[in-house]
């Protein structure tokens, strides 16, 4: 038997197009999210413990993720007869309804998005994708069936992504940086002659011409 070739989008790629059936009826993607940014994330099966956990948390976000004007829609290679069903147990087991779409994805689709790893099984492993308002995939993190992902750590991810846009690139842990906090890091000089004035800049705190930040604009 020819084994399946591996494929996922690239940092930077548009999402490829497809239709797609989930527990909200039928969607276009990207195209249905086009001009907002939107989180894709996969789980492994239905009614297990540590995807309904993460459902959980994932919904309990649900207001973050729209503060940041961001959709979420879950995925996985399970019948959407299962998800209708696991998301009611949810709702009746738990008081929680969960608001986002989850997609009944088929093997083409998840091989399509590099979510099934034939080392991992059959099933389709935690992978995020998160996606901007013009369909381009700008983050891709992938988790193995056994972890839990953390939610706080996802839609840290939305918002540094968004200020990167505008603002520059963000530290590690922002925005609770060990050194700067919630500063953003500006671009590194590529010449002498900025090298030298970034070190004058009363706008800018450096450590070295090559290392300097500025405020957040909130």
């Amino acid at each position: 038997m020819e084994d399946q070739k591996f494929h996922m989008p690239l940092l930077g790629d548009e999402f490829p197009e497809m239709t797609v059936q989930t527990t909200h009826g039928e969607m276009t993607l990207p195209k249905d999210f086009k001009g907002q940014w939107w989180v894709l994330f996969s789980h492994p099966a239905d009614f297990t413990p540590v995807c309904t956990t993460e459902f959980v948390g994932f919904q309990n976000r649900m207001e973050e993720f729209k503060a940041l004007d961001t959709a979420l829609v879950g995925m996985s290679v399970d019948q959407i007869f299962s998800h209708i069903k696991w998301v009611q147990w949810i709702k009746e087991a738990l008081d929680i309804d969960i608001e986002f779409p989850v997609i009944a994805a088929n093997d083409s689709i998840a091989n399509k998005l590099g979510m099934l790893h034939p080392g991992k099984g059959t099933n389709t492993v935690r992978a995020v994708f998160i996606m901007d308002p013009k369909g381009n995939v700008r983050l891709i993190m992938y988790y193995p069936q056994e972890i839990g992902r953390n939610m706080d750590e996802i839609v840290r991810a939305v918002k540094a992504l968004q200020v990167s846009e505008t603002q520059g690139a963000v530290p590690a842990s922002w925005p609770h940086n060990e050194l700067i906090g919630d500063r953003i890091i500006v671009s590194p000089a590529k010449d002498m002659k900025t090298a030298a004035a970034r070190l004058k800049d009363e706008s800018l705190e450096c450590y070295d011409w090559w290392f300097c930040h500025k405020p957040l604009k909130k």
